[in-house]
């Protein structure tokens, strides 16, 4: 049995949730309308400009799984792949590391935090010990 959560860690979960969904949600449409920055980037991370509007379909399945509380963890599984990816793709280019390798990394956390907040059978799977319980 797990504890349930209280309102601090409710109301924290709810502001990393939004911040992320907010990003993931912008991020995702600029890619689905092929805006001209969504396609520069992508381009300048060595990905072909037809592959915009596929890589926005694949964030959006990951996002909406996510956004869905009974597929919330499948959802973070698949964008923990997908903003992976990124991370990569970074690494690849020798990009700036606080700035560009890890900032998929900054939004994962904040989407993993927000789930492991309020999701209790992710709490249950994932516990975090302390000195007084072992």
């Amino acid at each position: 049995m797990t504890e349930p959560i209280s309102a601090r860690a409710l109301w924290a979960s709810r502001i990393m949730w939004a911040i992320a969904v907010l990003f993931m949600l912008f991020d995702t449409g600029i890619k689905l309308v092929r805006e001209s920055h969504a396609v520069e980037g992508t381009t300048q991370l060595g990905y072909p400009d037809s592959t915009v509007q596929l890589l926005g379909v694949i964030e959006a399945v990951c996002l909406v799984l996510y956004l869905i509380p009974r597929t919330s963890v499948l959802g973070m599984v698949l964008m923990t792949g997908y903003l992976g990816g990124a991370v990569a793709t970074h690494v690849r280019l020798e990009n700036p590391l606080f700035s560009h390798v890890l900032f998929s990394v900054y939004i994962a956390l904040l989407m993993w935090g927000a789930l492991y907040l309020r999701e209790p059978r992710l709490r249950a799977l994932l516990p975090f010990r302390t000195a007084q319980n072992g």
